[in-house]
């Protein structure tokens, strides 16, 4: 089931959440169902301008031994972009990991979605109908979601801002505003607007190094501002929000796990109250980024101590068959080209 599509139907707010509900709350898709308690005169201008058509699948690849399942969708135009499903069936509760962009353009060196390049911004409407396509597909609640696929979220701020909405209405996906993250490689501006407007969701911020020149090669386009300006951004937020910043900390082993990071990451944390997840990288190029070994782990593990703060170590779904962020889209373009 898909978020509804208009193309200038007026009806009243009060239908319009009836019909909100209905489809998203509901998971129904039949406007003309007398179920669905509205005027006479909205429901004909919802079945003359809205469509409540989803998206297609064109692939759905689940890994063996984590159990999540990544979803290729294709859009109205052609155009494919990713979305994961993460949960233990025994425990019956599920995250969906969303794309924002179709593509990316930070070209972040570890990352398989920046090697496809950019091709357009998602739209709202195209986001909350990959989280209900993955809603239909688990065995249990949907509780949380994680902007995290493709795309750098604050690139696309106004329609990942909508769609989080959507997810949190209570006519619509009735997902607590606690419980959606929105993942940025440190785009500085939107940090900013995010701390401004006192959005309630979850701030996670993929820094992965915190070594200026490290992060530059690492991150180019993510380390266009300082980071006296990242660091700034971040105390800004943390004052505002009284809430914990997530890091996230893609591990390469051998590159970005020794006591220059550390050092460099307790000047950045300066009066930030953070906490710390590990993943591991899920490169399987012959000349790509190893992951870390064990030792290399737990050694950096040790030294991150002395912020003081939590480190959880977040597994990378999708490590058996591949099928990383943008793995799966490049293996379709690639059968497809």
């Amino acid at each position: 089931m898909a978020a509804l599509a208009t193309r200038g139907a007026r009806i009243s707010i009060q239908d319009a959440r009836r019909c909100q509900d209905w489809v998203l709350t509901q998971g129904r898709s039949d406007l003309g169902d007398t179920g669905l308690r509205i005027s006479n005169a909205s429901r004909r201008a919802l079945l003359e301008h809205v469509s409540t058509a989803g998206l297609d699948i064109e692939a759905m690849e689940q890994d063996p031994v984590d159990g999540s399942r990544r979803f290729l969708f294709r859009a109205r135009d052609g155009a494919h972009f990713e979305a994961v499903l993460i949960g233990l069936e025994r425990v019956g509760r599920f995250t969906a990991c969303i794309s924002s962009q179709v593509g990316c353009p930070l070209d972040c060196q570890f990352c398989a979605t920046g090697r496809l390049g950019f091709a357009r911004q998602l739209e709202p409407w195209e986001m909350v109908a990959s989280l209900c396509a993955l809603r239909e597909h688990a065995t249990g609640r949907l509780t949380g979601v994680v902007f995290m696929g493709q795309g750098e979220p604050f690139l696309n701020y106004d329609s990942v801002m909508q769609a989080a909405s959507v997810f949190s209405d209570p006519n619509g996906c009735r997902i607590d505003k606690k419980s959606i993250s929105i993942s940025t490689a440190g785009w500085v501006p939107g940090i900013q607007r995010f701390t401004r407007e006192g959005h309630k969701q979850r701030l996670v911020v993929s820094l992965t190094s915190a070594l200026p020149e490290r992060r530059r090669v690492l991150m180019p386009a993510a380390a266009r501002w300082s980071h006296g300006e990242l660091g700034d951004a971040l105390r800004a937020y943390s004052a505002s929000s009284r809430r914990r910043v997530t890091l996230a900390w893609v591990l390469l082993g051998g590159v970005n796990h020794d006591q220059a990071e550390v050092d460099a990451l307790v000047e950045l944390c300066r009066d930030v109250r953070v906490r710390i997840s590990l993943l591991d990288v899920n490169d399987k190029r012959p000349d790509g980024f190893r992951r870390a070994t064990d030792a290399e782990r737990e050694d950096f593990r040790d030294r991150l101590q002395v912020l003081k703060a939590p480190i959880v170590r977040r597994y990378s779904v999708g490590l058996s068959s591949d099928s990383a962020c943008g793995m799966l889209a490049a293996k379709v373009a690639k059968r497809q080209s």
